[in-house]
């Protein structure tokens, strides 16, 4: 693990945050095989490589498969084999932060206009800072569409039952491609 120095205005901003609990269902799009309660330590829009484990799920099932459909639009090619599926899971927090919006973000050093790139810099350092404070979770907009994410912080979970898997089925890329033409 990293040991990261945080900004200390950072802190303060989430400090005077009030924390809510969310409960309700969610949505993941995993490889086929993969655990959907696994989550990752890769870099990523709000998980800092190697610091800590993330699991990235969506409050909508579309802003899932939209995410992981953009990620595949980057292939020169459509991937043809890759086989995946789209998971309902039932999930619990206790103290999860709110940013319904991009501009609800900015104080936080994060750029609207950047928002949708790679340069994940501003929105690591917020969530290793919400980490660092005890929040379990976050719940953030999401870069590809409309829908809002919730990013759990696994080992901040104390509640072993707060994520249980309650569907998963296969995801027709194909179909889905052809509904957003």
């Amino acid at each position: 693990m990293t040991n990261r120095r945080h900004d200390r205005v950072i802190l303060d901003a989430l400090e005077a945050m009030e924390p809510e609990a969310f409960a309700g269902d969610v949505w993941r799009v995993t490889s086929r095989g993969r655990d959907p309660l696994r989550g990752s330590t890769a870099e990523g829009r709000w998980s800092p490589a190697g610091e800590f484990e993330v699991l990235y799920t969506s409050l909508a099932r579309d802003g899932a498969l939209t995410e992981i459909g953009y990620r595949l639009s980057l292939e020169p090619v459509w991937p043809s084999k890759v086989q995946h599926q789209v998971h309902r899971i039932g999930a619990r927090t206790e103290r999860s932060l709110r940013f319904s919006d991009v501009a609800a973000l900015a104080p936080l050093g994060v750029e609207a206009a950047r928002y949708a790139s790679f340069d994940y810099g501003p929105t690591q350092a917020l969530a290793a800072a919400a980490r660092f404070l005890g929040f379990d979770s976050l719940i953030v907009p999401s870069a590809r569409s409309s829908a809002l994410h919730l990013v759990l912080f696994l080992d901040a979970i104390i509640d072993d039952g707060a994520l249980t898997v309650l569907e998963s089925e296969d995801i027709d890329w194909d179909g889905w491609r052809r509904k957003r033409q």
